[in-house]
């Protein structure tokens, strides 16, 4: 079973990416303080919550050599032992909260532009999971990730 590890949102477009201890989880909206709460702000439904595993992050400091924290891919949940990419088109937990998965975040030349240029080559099939929120709650850091009950 993973784990949530870390928690982000940003209030705007290009804002610092703020660290949460929790965050309310609205269903079919986004979540509570992040800029994807407001529907126009959303290119599609799966920008309401955005996932990334920490091995992927570490994997990338280990590999480039380059320092990388936890809320520089700019993804809202920071998960470990858990493999994000299986839940495409599948629904699955964090903590009380039910999501959907919609598709691969893959890496674009922003997340180059704010954090490296090498995180284009490096990221592909590891830059994180969009979703939905299908059934909403509070989510909190050290919350299980998983399979549905």
């Amino acid at each position: 079973m993973g784990i949530i590890e870390h928690i982000f949102v940003a209030p705007r477009r290009g804002a610092p990416m703020v660290a949460l201890r929790e965050v309310e989880a609205i269903a079919a909206e986004g979540l509570r303080g992040d800029r994807y709460l407001d529907p126009a702000m959303r290119r599609s439904p799966g920008d309401q919550i955005t996932l990334i595993e920490a091995e992927h992050i570490d994997s990338f400091v280990s590999v480039t050599g380059l320092p990388l924290g936890p809320g520089m891919p700019r993804r809202n949940i920071v998960t470990r032992h858990v493999r994000l990419n299986v839940w495409v088109g599948r629904r699955f937990q964090l903590g009380p909260v039910t999501l959907q998965g919609i598709e691969l975040c893959e890496p674009c030349r922003l997340l180059a532009r704010r954090t490296y240029p090498e995180a284009l080559s490096f990221f592909p099939g590891k830059g994180g999971l969009r979703a939905t929120i299908v059934t909403g709650g509070v989510i909190t850091v050290g919350d299980s990730v998983g399979a549905q009950d």
